[in-house]
């Protein structure tokens, strides 16, 4: 009886313990429950705008690149091999249509073209004294006529012996060769005059390569040669541009090369100090492919922008077969540092879920993974949103 009467006292205690514990436990569990309610009811409702998230199609799309070029450029190249005596421009310079741009050392051709001028003027006068020559042969010729004339219608009145006769006509045959001897002369000094001339002009216009001059108006891009260098036939010595509007030069596969067409107009973003993206038109489509790079040269037309240099580089984006894209309003991205994130609506709680973003159109951003059709986004998110602040529809 004692023992059991032990026991049982311990036992009543041991239950009294646990009781007043169980108790301290509700009772703090309770109190928990009241401090988060409180907290909870603390944070007032956001209101925000939403939008549902749907599919769309979208023209899939391939990135091609290319470098911009000058409508028209040319390689200004001389014709001789000579020295070059002077360099009368720089790049960046604005020349016009003829101006001179280098001058060769034309001394051996000055030389050339003035001895084609004295041989001329010597031909020329080799005309002009076989003209009279021919002059002269022919009063020789009529004289001799006249002669044989006379002796002849002596002769027929037995007047005139046969030998003068013979002499007169002998004279005669004499005066008629020497002419057309000096017929051939002077035709072969015509001939010579002609020849003369035309390589005193072919000299001239030799001479004339020493000055290099510019094909069109335009601007320097590239200089290639310095005085005193030796200019080579079909060298390049400077690098003009066409003013005026540029184009960029792209290649594209003949997978994607069906899908372009002239007058179709393109987005072109170029690596600049400051973001620049432009409208272009494409204005040609090559017909046959580039056997070397295996695809098609298309060139597109870009709107007069000073910031633009020939030789920028400059990315489009080619259109291809549609497919179904979820897209969400560029207002609706929050970017943190190297995180990005949309705040989308579960239930009456905001919740910041990061993302994947992909294309960009002017409809608005891809969403890769990280969000699914039908859900709810938040598209202009307060300054002071945060995730799991409680929010209510202003509008939709």
């Amino acid at each position: 009886m004692h023992n059991t009467y032990g026991l049982g006292a311990v036992a009543g205690r041991l239950a009294g313990v646990a009781l007043v514990s169980g108790a301290a436990l509700v009772a703090g569990a309770c109190g928990g429950q009241e401090h988060a309610a409180e907290a909870v009811t603390a944070r007032a409702p956001v209101t925000v705008t939403m939008q549902e998230v749907r599919r769309a199609p979208r023209p899939a799309m391939v990135e091609a690149g290319g470098l911009v070029q000058a409508k028209s450029s040319a390689l200004v190249t001389s014709r001789l091999m000579a020295p070059v005596r002077e360099v009368r421009v720089v790049p960046g310079d604005r020349v016009r249509a003829g101006q001179v741009l280098v001058v060769l050392d034309d001394r051996d051709l000055g030389a050339q073209a003035r001895s084609a001028r004295s041989a001329a003027a010597a031909a020329e006068q080799s005309v002009t004294a076989g003209s009279a020559d021919r002059q002269a042969a022919d009063a020789a010729l009529t004289l001799a006529r006249a002669s044989h004339g006379r002796i002849a219608a002596l002769h027929a009145r037995k007047s005139a012996t046969p030998q003068e006769l013979d002499e007169a006509t002998a004279s005669l045959r004499a005066a008629e060769a020497r002419l057309g001897s000096i017929d051939a002369h002077v035709q072969q000094a015509q001939a010579s005059l002609a020849s003369a001339r035309a390589g005193s002009d072919a000299a001239a216009v030799t001479a004339s390569f020493a000055m290099i001059t510019a094909p069109f108006a335009g601007v320097i891009t590239e200089k290639l040669v310095e005085p005193g260098n030796m200019a080579m036939p079909g060298a390049p010595l400077l690098r003009v541009e066409e003013q005026g509007a540029l184009r960029l030069d792209v290649r594209v596969d003949a997978s994607r090369v069906t899908e372009l067409s002239v007058g179709q107009e393109l987005d072109v973003a170029f690596d600049a100090a400051e973001p620049l993206t432009l409208r272009g038109t494409v204005s040609e489509v090559a017909r046959a492919m580039d056997a070397d790079a295996r695809a098609y040269l298309v060139k597109i037309a870009l709107p007069a922008e000073p910031r633009l240099r020939s030789g920028m580089f400059g990315r489009t984006h080619l259109p291809g077969p549609a497919s179904q894209v979820l897209l969400v309003p560029a207002s609706a991205v929050v970017r943190r540092g190297q995180v990005t994130a949309i705040f989308v609506a579960e239930g009456d709680a905001a919740r910041l879920r990061m993302v994947v973003l992909g294309r960009t159109f002017r409809e608005g951003l891809e969403v890769v993974s990280g969000l699914a059709e039908g859900e709810r986004v938040i598209t202009a998110p307060p300054a002071g949103l945060t995730d799991g602040t409680p929010i209510r529809t202003g509008a939709k």
